[in-house]
């Protein structure tokens, strides 16, 4: 088998890829019922209900797991799942908080003179409550992957 054949039937990239895709499919479900109007660009933006990110390194993490048992392969990649996860709930929040109070100054500020300027992406990070929606589908589409 050649090497994008042995990398597009291994299971751990399999339940990743398919992670990816329901937690991509499940954001423009939730964005629609909120604002009652497709963006398919939600697909691919980072913050937001669930987290893909969180998901696919747990989808990874619980592959390997799946594959190996508990192997230093595993430890490595639940350390990456860690880092990924307090990212996405800490330092990517923050940085999506500053971001709305930016744009509310700058809102405030072009009332008293012209300032044109592109308006920052506020959701950058994830509640903890998106990240953990993204860790229960990662362990849920990886068993799934390992079940058939």
């Amino acid at each position: 088998m050649s090497f994008l054949g042995e990398v597009l039937t291994n299971r751990i990239i399999i339940s990743v890829i398919l992670t990816y895709i329901v937690t991509g499919a499940l954001k423009l479900l939730f964005y629609y019922l909120g604002t009652d109007e497709w963006n398919f660009m939600v697909f691919f933006r980072t913050g937001g209900m669930p987290s893909s990110h969180i998901a696919s390194v747990t989808a990874m993490s619980a592959a390997i797991y799946h594959l190996e048992g508990v192997s230093s392969l595993f430890i490595v990649a639940l350390i990456l799942s860690s880092i990924v996860t307090v990212d996405a709930i800490g330092a990517r929040r923050a940085a999506g908080q500053q971001a709305q109070v930016i744009n509310k100054v700058v809102d405030e500020f072009r009332y008293f003179r012209k300032f044109r300027t592109r308006r920052l992406y506020e959701l950058i990070g994830h509640t903890p409550r998106q990240a953990l929606v993204g860790f229960i589908i990662g362990i849920i589409v990886a068993r799934i992957v390992f079940m058939f």
